[in-house]
């Protein structure tokens, strides 16, 4: 596979809202006669078999549209797998050189109910345009940002007049509904799904760090986070913040699927420090809180820690170090709201 085709990670500090892996759902399209919606929205940036057919055409791994003989333009509708406020977007053309849309836009809604099943009723929906029809290059990502401050539950990505594109990405904050959560109820505020988000870490080389705080428990060892092998002193250390400060009660390192690269050892440490940019808390005078001590790690098991733990109150920031170096593929952190 080549490096164009490889996994892209979300800009630090940012989630792929409409990533399928979270939930996100391509609802509907007003054509997708060469290739479907649903591919939009899976992982890497699409791949090219050269001698692909199928009883329609050229095999696409995008969601493609036939060439347009009329007025209008195409579109696609999709339902964010997070509620959350969007920060920047990427219609990716990957692979899409003679056919790709010269121009997109994207236009957004926010709902508590279900979306319209059909074409005719979505006319009636009030959209918000949040990306202006933009041009488009082919075989590239195109990356915009977005300028709105609210939250939005679905998109509707309009590509002029056809064509194809790969993959669009969703870059954002999500903002989990709170008012759900009972008193005194353990909530892993690590969890993508309750706002937690890797903003850095050492190193990254063999799985991508917003891997930790994923849903589920990993399909293989590249949906974990990894990094390089270690040949210098030191130890690779990951820092996440989490989605509302909370009074950390147990916490899992799972290391999943890392049977002969796991790390030897673990500890965590966290701080209250509700508004500490990032390059503060990587700073080696920021001052964070032992949690768990330095543990000795299985490979390819669930690690659970509760007595083992120091409370910190109001904990907003999780630093998980790894010894030297290795793979985790997930880490959950249940606390009490503050």
């Amino acid at each position: 596979m080549s490096t164009a085709d490889s996994v892209v990670s979300a800009p630090a500090g940012l989630v792929d809202l409409a990533s399928a892996r979270i939930g996100g759902i391509t609802l509907l399209a007003n054509d997708e006669f060469f290739a479907e919606k649903e591919n939009l929205l899976k992982t890497g940036r699409g791949i090219f078999i050269p001698d692909k057919y199928t009883d329609r055409g050229k095999w696409m791994d995008g969601w493609e549209t036939r060439r347009r003989r009329t007025p209008g333009n195409d579109w696609c509708v999709v339902q964010l797998g997070l509620r959350g406020i969007i920060k920047h977007v990427d219609i990716d053309t990957n692979h899409f050189l003679g056919n790709h849309p010269p121009f997109g836009s994207l236009d957004a809604l926010s709902i508590s109910n279900g979306f319209p099943k059909d074409a005719a009723a979505m006319e009636r929906v009030s959209w918000t345009p949040i990306l202006a029809q933009s041009p488009l290059k082919p075989g590239s990502q195109n990356l915009f940002t977005i300028a709105s401050d609210e939250t939005w539950t679905h998109v509707r990505l309009n590509i002029f007049p056809d064509g194809g594109v790969a993959r669009l990405r969703v870059y954002g904050v999500v903002m989990p509904d709170w008012s759900k959560t009972k008193p005194g109820e353990l909530v892993d505020l690590a969890a993508v799904e309750n706002g937690g988000v890797a903003l850095a870490c050492s190193d990254m080389f063999f799985g991508a760090m917003n891997n930790l705080s994923m849903p589920g428990r990993a399909e293989n060892m590249g949906d974990g986070w990894e990094t390089r092998r270690r040949r210098g002193p030191g130890n690779d250390w990951i820092i996440l913040k989490l989605g509302r400060p909370g009074s950390i009660r147990k916490v899992e390192v799972d290391t999943n699927q890392f049977k002969g690269n796991y790390p030897d050892m673990c500890s965590i440490e966290g701080c209250a420090a509700p508004d500490a940019l990032t390059d503060k808390l990587m700073r080696t005078d920021m001052r964070w809180s032992e949690i768990l001590p330095k543990t000795k790690l299985e490979a390819d098991t669930r690690h659970f820690f509760e007595q083992e733990l120091s409370s910190i109150d109001n904990c907003t920031h999780i630093r998980l170090n790894i010894y030297p170096d290795g793979g985790v593929s997930r880490l959950r952190v249940w606390g009490l709201c503050a």
